[in-house]
């Protein structure tokens, strides 16, 4: 038996492949939504640490962040599409180097994700 259409949009069904699920807002915080890109853990870990850094190679990132060639790449890539990190490759020598930083998107992404996580933080603490 077909479903309906709405009974498909009730279940995320016909989402967009590329749409990101958000959480909702914070009370006080307007119509904020938490950022599920940098929400993952891994990808967080990356944004935080070329936060604090002007550039680091591949290496110096996937040693930060613990993570293995192939995982980091694939998070890496998606901060890339999204705009918040910026890739650039090249050589050492004859060794090819890649290193990233964060972009002025990625910046502002980050801190609006900090922002939001401490209004949740100070929500749940007035209880």
């Amino acid at each position: 038996m077909a479903r309906s259409t709405s009974a498909r949009k009730l279940d995320g069904a016909s989402r967009a492949p590329d749409a990101r699920p958000r959480l909702g807002s914070v009370r006080g915080e307007g119509n904020a939504a938490l950022d599920q890109l940098i929400h993952e853990r891994k990808r967080l870990g990356i944004v935080s640490a070329l936060a604090v850094h002007e550039w680091l190679s591949f290496t110096e990132l996937k040693a930060l962040v613990d993570a293995t060639d192939g995982n980091l790449s694939v998070h890496a890539r998606k901060l890339e599409d999204a705009g918040y990190v910026a890739c650039r490759k090249g050589f050492a020598g004859r060794v090819p180097r890649t290193e990233y930083r964060l972009t002025g998107s990625g910046r502002r992404a980050l801190a609006g994700y900090l922002d939001h996580m401490e209004a949740l933080i100070r929500r749940t603490r007035e209880g």
